[in-house]
């Protein structure tokens, strides 16, 4: 009796070791987890880019004549009216041609009076050899010589009258060369450019030389962004925009999507097109030219569950599942999820993830939304806020972290028995 009593207790003992062995090294060999909360909030996508700051409408005043300045009522950040005079140019030379073309004017107009005196002899002649010539007295050529003298003087008036024409059309042209010489503002704005100094020269022989830019209202400015070619196709009118400039680094203005320009940009082979973005000035803190960094908000999701990218990358290896005691063909139960009616799920919008609870994780199959490239949408019935989801587990014994399906060997089992 007391030798079978012994037995058993043998074999208690043995066992309670043998159990002992066995959860003391899955503690050694227990999995570091690293998890991340589900989330309910926004997923928003966004563009960046850069570009730079201009006023909405801005005008270039020249001068459409040639000349030496000689005032300028105008300098950078004036305020200007229209009509306001800007600058003056030197009128001598002008003043001289205006003289020169009433003159030209006179000498045709006293031309013609002569011809008309002319024209007016050639008429009365004209009519006596054609009287003369009725009663036979002279010649029938004498009449003809006097026909054409009278026509001939016909021509010469109209030339004449088309000299003086043009002689007035160049007294015309000279005043009003007179007036530009005069630059006035066109419309009422700020002077943001000045490109001519008092005493500069201006020549207007091919284009009109720009002396002044004004722009209209800098409480409206406008962004030129650059928006490369792969994100085009999300980049619609209206879209919100943020953008910051290195001037106020903590200010974030605000601005909306006014027009995609359809020219494309190519520079060392990279294509880009011109984005136009409202940018209200109300302060006045933005200024013509300022470099801007902008973010354009493309997609936005509100109040929808959310989960960590790494959540939806996760998978864990058979070593990783055996060493919390879970059936190793769990790894892939989660593989290829299925929706409301059965069917096998696309990859584009099936995921899974791992819930990691009681020390034991759980593949739920969920539908995957928008991404912001940080959180993923996920629609899921059996997925609540706050839970936690495994987003990397690492063995201890192997430091090997599991982002893939790894083998199949069981590590508490240890080395498979010899065969007999």
């Amino acid at each position: 009796m007391k030798r079978k009593i012994s037995i058993v207790a043998a074999l208690v003992t043995v066992t309670g070791l043998s159990a002992a062995a066995m959860f003391g090294r899955r503690g050694n060999d227990a999995p570091s987890v690293a998890t991340g909360v589900v989330s309910r909030g926004s997923i928003v996508a966004a563009v960046s880019a850069t570009g730079a700051l201009e006023a909405v409408d801005t005008v270039q005043v020249g001068s459409q004549v040639s000349g030496t300045i000689q005032s300028l009522n105008a300098d950078f950040n004036s305020i200007v009216r229209k009509g306001q005079v800007l600058a003056r140019l030197d009128p001598s030379f002008i003043q001289a041609d205006i003289e020169r073309a009433k003159a030209n004017l006179l000498g045709a107009e006293a031309d013609v009076e002569r011809l008309k005196v002319q024209l007016r002899d050639a008429e009365v002649k004209l009519a006596r050899a054609r009287e003369l010539e009725a009663r036979q007295l002279i010649a029938r050529t004498d009449l003809e010589a006097a026909e054409i003298a009278q026509r001939t003087f016909q021509a010469q008036v109209k030339a004449a009258s088309a000299q003086v024409t043009q002689a007035q059309a160049a007294v015309a042209q000279a005043e009003v060369n007179l007036q530009k010489t005069v630059i006035t503002s066109p419309i009422d704005g700020i002077v943001i450019s000045r490109s001519v100094e008092l005493g500069q020269t201006v020549a207007a022989t091919l284009q009109a030389p720009t002396l002044f830019m004004i722009a209209a209202d800098l409480g409206r400015m406008q962004l030129k962004a650059s928006i490369d070619e792969s994100d085009l196709g999300n980049i619609k009118d209206g879209q919100p925009v943020t953008f910051t400039v290195d001037a106020y680094p903590t200010d974030v203005f605000h601005g909306r999507v006014e027009q995609v320009r359809l020219n494309p940009v190519i520079e060392q082979n990279v294509v880009t097109y011109a984005a136009i973005v409202s940018a209200p000035n109300a302060e006045l803190k933005l200024k013509p030219g300022m470099t801007a960094t902008l973010t354009v908000e493309v997609m936005r999701r509100d109040h929808v569950l959310r989960v960590p990218n790494a959540a939806l990358r996760f998978k864990p290896t058979s070593a990783i599942l055996a060493a919390f005691g879970q059936a190793t063909t769990d790894a892939t139960s989660g593989a290829r999820p299925t929706g409301t009616t059965g069917k096998p799920a696309t990859p584009t919008n099936k995921g899974t993830v791992w819930v990691y609870d009681s020390d034991q994780l759980r593949a739920v199959p969920v539908t995957i939304g928008a991404s912001d490239g940080t959180l993923t949408e996920v629609v899921a019935d059996d997925l609540a806020e706050g839970t936690q989801v495994t987003t990397l587990a690492t063995l201890k014994s192997s430091g090997s972290a599991t982002r893939a399906t790894a083998g199949s060997s069981n590590p508490l089992m240890g080395p498979s028995p010899p065969r007999r």
